[in-house]
């Protein structure tokens, strides 16, 4: 998502925030990755099959997509590469807290299931993304009631 806004909008604060996303985000895959390897397991792994028709119909549960919690679906990313200006910002507004929804979801999943988040480095870490995404979210909301993005009255 972040990699198209320089080719999509001129909004200085949607660029600067893009870049402190992207860094943060850059800096969280590291961190997993490391502290996979550290523990002898693969840093990456299959993509789920994505079945076309359930998301044909419309079906926003991620579950049944396949999809992590707070991906955008094939279709909200081509409606974003098809927007500019004011629309592709709006349209990154509400994805990116969408996305980062998803984020606060896995976190409180992991928190929710016995005996995960144990580890002191795994747990700090956790918790960093969680008050980040949250911060980052008010952000992008204050950003969306700023101005009417996309609105064309």
């Amino acid at each position: 998502m972040t990699a198209l806004i320089d080719s999509h909008t001129e909004n200085k604060d949607l660029a600067l925030l893009g870049a402190r996303i992207s860094r943060s985000q850059a800096d969280e895959i590291k961190f997993m990755k490391r502290w996979l390897a550290s523990r002898g397991q693969p840093s990456s792994m299959a993509m789920p099959e994505i079945h076309h028709q359930e998301m044909s119909h419309g079906n926003m549960s991620h579950g049944s997509m396949g999809l992590m919690p707070g991906m955008l679906t094939p279709e909200q990313m081509e409606a974003l590469r098809n927007a500019k200006g004011d629309e592709f910002d709006r349209l990154f507004l509400t994805g990116m807290i969408q996305h980062h929804g998803g984020a606060l979801t896995m976190v409180k999943d992991l928190f929710d299931t016995a005996g995960a988040g144990q580890d002191p480095e795994l747990f700090d870490f956790t918790t960093e993304i969680d008050s980040g995404q949250r911060a980052e979210i008010r952000i992008m909301q204050e950003m969306l009631e700023k101005k009417p993005l996309g609105d064309k009255r």
